[in-house]
Order: C-alpha cells, then structure tokens, then sequence
C-alpha cells in the first residue's frame, strides 16, 4: 500500500504572481513533507514576479520554476484547506472537494510597489517577511496539532492525509 499523501493546501490570489507564491515557498519550506503545499490564481498574471523569485532566492527558497494558474485546475482535487492572501481572491474563492479549512491573511500586493527597483525590492522583503511570520507560525500549529494527535493514539495511522486511530 502506497504511503498515504499529505493534506493539499492551496494558497490564493489574484494574480498569482507575488503573494500567493511567496507564501507556498514559505510553507513548503517551514512545513516540509508534512503539507503538499499549491498556489493559484482567481485570474493569473501568467508569470511569476521577477523580485518576487528575487526576494525569496536571498532566503534561499527558489521560486524561479513556479509558474502562474488558475484556481480551476485544482477544482476536482482533495484540498484540504484554502488560504487566500489578499482580499479580491477571498470572494472569488469557490469551495473545493474535500475542503475542510478556510483562512484569509490579506497581505499588501507588491506589484504594485512604485519607485526604483531598490525600492520595490524593498517592498517585496518587507511583505516576503510578513508572509514568513504568519505561514510559519501557521506551520508550527499544523506540527503540533500532529504531534498532540498522533500522542492520543495506541496505533496512529494517516488516512487520506489525517491521523486516525486504532484503539
């Protein structure tokens, strides 16, 4: 029997070319193999920003093989939770087959950041870090609700992404 797959969590925005990007790097990173992490877009951009890819390389996190989508394409999978991080994907956001959770972080677009490039690059940090606050925060609690979870059990077992016991 194959090993069971994470929970899907897809994170939306508008455009999916900054935000929604900069958080899926973020908690692909902080969570690791214990969430299959996504993103998408309620009416994509078709690339990813170039300071967004270069924001997250001074991290160390390569988004620069991400490529923009559309919300559709993950319509008939088993999402588990839905993330939206700016406001106009919150009301364009469908429910999704399987979905269980829903959170909204609104976060400033840095697309529209004006100025030099210095000065953009320094609105795509200043929003990367907020992002990196909050998906790693929110990865933390996903680990110990795991832990506390697979504590209560005699035998835990991962069914369809959740930890399930036998007793």
């Amino acid at each position: 029997m194959p090993p069971p797959r994470p929970p899907l969590v897809l994170i939306l925005c508008t455009g999916n070319s900054c935000r929604s990007h900069l958080a899926e790097g973020l908690l692909r990173q902080a969570a690791g193999d214990l969430l299959d992490v996504r993103s998408a877009g309620s009416r994509p951009a078709g690339h990813v920003h170039p300071l967004a890819i270069k924001a997250m390389a001074e991290i160390g996190i390569d988004i620069a093989g991400h490529h923009s989508k559309h919300l559709d394409e993950f319509l008939l999978q088993d999402v588990e939770t839905v993330i939206t991080v700016c406001g106009n994907a919150e009301q364009a956001c469908p429910m999704f087959p399987g979905q269980l959770n829903r959170h909204h972080w609104d976060f400033d677009d840095p697309a529209r950041a004006q100025g030099s490039e210095d000065e953009q690059l320094a609105v795509f940090r200043r929003v990367r870090d907020e992002i990196k606050r909050v998906f790693e925060a929110y990865a933390d609690g996903r680990r110990d609700e795991a832990k506390a979870s697979a504590a209560q059990c005699a035998l835990p077992q991962v069914v369809m992404g959740k930890i399930t016991c036998e007793r």
